[in-house]
């Protein structure tokens, strides 16, 4: 695909990179299958072939838009599509370069900047996740329900299964 970079990016070490990604891409829709968020929302521009026509775009000096943010975001960054494609796109590099692009051009809300930094503070620590999920719980029912729904009902555990007969160790 013939792509011309904007001239700022071209010559820095992630253009060059992009360039070269970018230029791999066949567009022949293989990637299509395996994307969950295209499963899921059936939209062109959440899939990774919409996504590099939205990097290509953004990367030639067009406006980068929340739009395009937004579509950026919804990327899992699960690599499936590199699984199936047969030109071997490196498409999580590719959509790092473009987020990051995009994140130095377009400034976040604060309501938006928070959400990030709280979902990136409290999803790996289980010992903030769990206290502050139980505390949803409790509140669950005051909530929106776009929201409500979003927080899953307690379900205590299940029983131990029974010992079928004694236990010994071989040593």
């Amino acid at each position: 695909m013939f792509t011309s970079l904007d001239p700022q990016f071209r010559d820095s070490l992630d253009g060059a990179e992009a360039l070269s990604i970018l230029r791999t891409c066949v567009h022949c829709g293989f990637c299509l299958a395996t994307c969950p968020t295209y499963q899921l929302l059936g939209d062109e521009l959440d899939s990774p072939r919409g996504r590099i026509y939205l990097m290509k775009n953004m990367l030639e000096g067009q406006p980068v838009s929340r739009l395009t943010q937004r579509h950026l975001d919804r990327c899992l960054t699960c690599r499936s599509c590199e699984t199936t494609c047969p030109s071997g796109v490196q498409y999580g590099r590719l959509v790092d370069i473009g987020r990051s692009y995009a994140e130095a051009h377009v400034p976040r809300g604060p309501l938006d900047s928070f959400k990030r930094v709280l979902l990136k503070t409290v999803l790996p620590r289980p010992m903030l996740f769990r206290p502050l999920l139980a505390v949803g719980r409790v509140f669950r029912p005051l909530l929106p329900r776009a929201l409500r729904r979003k927080i899953p009902a307690y379900q205590p555990p299940g029983p131990w299964p029974e010992a079928r007969h004694e236990r010994r160790m071989l040593v």
